[in-house]
């Protein structure tokens, strides 16, 4: 039997965590980490699968950089009064603030605003 799976290693690896290839041959580098369409569409949902039914408010689709995603976030928080936290490139806010969030990015952002989900 020839059971060759590293199972537990101190050194950082070359290989991508999704695809499992050398990164220099790596296949995903140009996909976006979260499953969100990117077509130029910001959609604001709110969601409380997974938060012991605390609910949050989720923007994704936000075509800026890290830095300027990370004030869009601290500005929305300070707007909505509530914490929140950047993961994989969408914005999570502490409750219900849909309409809120909705208004003020029109008005920021200059471009097409959808609210999803329930």
């Amino acid at each position: 039997m020839n059971n060759s799976r590293l199972v537990y290693s101190t050194t950082g690896t070359n290989t991508c965590p999704h695809c499992r290839k050398p990164r220099k041959n790596c296949t995903c580098q140009g996909q976006t980490k979260s499953g969100a369409p990117q077509d130029g569409v910001v959609r604001i949902s709110h969601e409380t699968k997974g938060r012991k039914g605390k609910g949050v408010t989720l923007v994704s689709g936000v075509a800026l950089s890290e830095p300027d995603l990370k004030l869009l976030a601290k500005e929305l928080k300070t707007l909505c009064g509530s914490g929140g936290s950047i993961k994989d490139g969408v914005i999570e806010l502490q409750g219900d603030h849909r309409t809120q969030v909705q208004t003020y990015l029109e008005q920021r952002l200059q471009q097409k605003i959808k609210l999803t989900g329930g």
